[in-house]
């Protein structure tokens, strides 16, 4: 793939995975605008790895608690926080587990990436996101999260397997309607993306090993860099935004695109 392909992919996906307007959307439109290749998956899975990279950095503190916590709960030491940390991140992973598993099964996961189904859900979760930013509760901080909210939140995430419904955004949504902050919901969300990517991205490696593609996997790695990169920035950006602004006009431009993408499916 040329440079500047690479270069485009890796700023829509560091830009967009971390806002609530989903980058899979995104990722999906640039393909579909340069020509589609069998490597576009691939490519995906990498620059959403970069990310992944992004958001372990800027949550570095959180990701060793929890890795801490996985120490812990060797040795038998449930009741340490980092421990109760380590299980809701397993707790939140598990529904999306699942979810892709059966996608992969039942042989669904290309069908849902089209167009239709892609503005569908962006005009459909956008809309949810607007209405439990304006009508939940508030008052509810990070330090104040369950199993249950964990288990709830991952219901929301595995949603995002459609595309166009955005990881994010999901998991923010499912954070708002258990009446959590704007800020301590997205911080929620983006520790959450962390275990739910690196499985991702594990696979990804093993596929790439298994077929000895080294040129591909130049360019993924190019990919996951630029990714990273831009993801960084993203993540700062919308994390310090969200302490006075809210989630409306990020809702205005997922319903604006959806509409545009269903002009483009049904025309």
């Amino acid at each position: 793939m040329p440079l500047l392909s690479l270069l485009m992919l890796a700023l829509i996906q560091g830009i967009t995975e971390f806002l609530p307007v989903s980058s899979s959307a995104h990722l999906e439109l640039w393909h579909q605008w340069v020509g589609q290749t069998p490597d576009d998956l691939s490519l995906d899975i990498a620059v959403h790895v970069g990310t992944l990279a992004a958001a372990t950095l800027y949550f570095r503190a959180e990701v060793g608690s929890a890795l801490a916590g996985v120490l812990q709960l060797l040795r038998g030491e449930r009741d340490r926080p980092e421990a109760q940390l380590a299980i809701r991140l397993v707790v939140a992973t598990v529904p999306v587990v699942l979810a892709g598993g059966a996608l992969a099964l039942t042989g669904l996961t290309e069908a849902l990436r089209s167009l239709a189904v892609i503005g569908w859900a962006m005009i459909l979760f956008g809309l949810l996101l607007w209405w439990f930013d304006r009508r939940g509760a508030r008052g509810r901080r990070a330090a104040d999260w369950t199993l249950r909210d964990a288990w709830i939140m991952g219901l929301w995430q595995a949603l995002a397997l459609i595309p166009g419904t955005s990881r994010s955004g999901a998991a923010i949504t499912g954070a708002l309607a258990q009446g959590y902050e704007r800020s301590d919901g997205a911080r929620l969300a983006m520790l959450m993306s962390i275990p739910t990517i690196a499985a991702s991205g594990v696979l990804l490696v093993g596929k790439l090993v298994a077929t000895g593609n080294v040129e591909l996997g130049a360019e993924l790695a190019l990919a996951a860099a630029l990714a990273f990169g831009a993801g960084l920035a993203a993540l700062a950006l919308m994390l310090r935004l969200l302490r006075s602004v809210s989630f409306t006009p990020y809702v205005v431009y997922r319903v604006l695109l959806g509409l545009l993408l269903l002009g483009i499916a049904y025309s």
